[in-house]
């Protein structure tokens, strides 16, 4: 089923990902734009986040959040879930195809992204710690660990459980915070999986979108 309510993103009046396409509204902008569905943005400031208003859409006072008519959500997985669960092209048909996929959200999320983030606090926040290399080395393992496992499962495969699902999309999202890091560049198949990724139009428009934001609010402040 495809809604024709044009539902309400939110998302970063200035990126703190400079326009990479890291921040989480991206991965719903994707969704959005591979089943077809218009939607709009509220830009909201680092400070109107944590105001009540936003705090009504999001408890913890992050982004995006989603609304439409009377619903409102917030966290990017559920969001993309929603979208998925009510448009086609985001999850199979066939009930045990589309179990997987979902089962391939939650392991993007779950599985992949925790240890990701880990070590992206890590190079950024952490450098002069006096435990930074030890750490570094912890975590880095931890997610070249994952990397290799999941190398594995993808094998020769375009996609995680044939045809691109959002299981891939909420995955590849994950990957893009090692897209710098070099270490995707030693498991040749998922650097090859994340492009794959990259060059569907859809993620073409959405990176597009996020872009100009970001390419507008410098603008402004110049």
């Amino acid at each position: 089923m495809t809604l024709t309510m044009t539902p309400t993103i939110t998302a970063f009046e200035r990126s703190p990902d400079g326009g990479k396409g890291l921040a989480r509204d991206m991965r719903v902008r994707w969704a959005l734009e591979e089943v077809g569905q218009p939607y709009n943005v509220r830009l909201v400031s680092f400070s109107e986040m944590k105001q009540p208003a936003h705090r009504g859409l999001h408890p913890f006072g992050q982004i995006p959040t989603y609304e439409s008519g009377d619903l409102a959500l917030f966290e990017s997985g559920a969001i993309v879930f929603h979208i998925a669960e009510r448009h086609t092209g985001l999850l199979p048909d066939d009930a045990n195809s589309r179990a997987r996929a979902i089962t391939w959200m939650f392991a993007a999320l779950n599985t992949m992204e925790p240890p990701i983030v880990d070590w992206a606090i890590a190079t950024l926040l952490e450098r002069d710690q006096t435990w930074y290399e030890q750490r570094l080395h912890v975590v880095e393992g931890r997610v070249r660990n994952r990397l290799l496992e999941l190398s594995s499962h993808l094998g020769d495969a375009d996609w995680l459980d044939g045809a691109f699902s959002a299981g891939d999309l909420m995955m590849v999202s994950v990957l893009l915070r090692l897209k710098n890091s070099g270490m995707l560049s030693d498991y040749p198949n998922l650097s090859t999986y994340v492009a794959r990724g990259e060059a569907r139009p859809a993620f073409k428009r959405a990176f597009a979108a996020q872009l100009a934001v970001f390419t507008a609010s410098n603008q402004l402040a110049d």
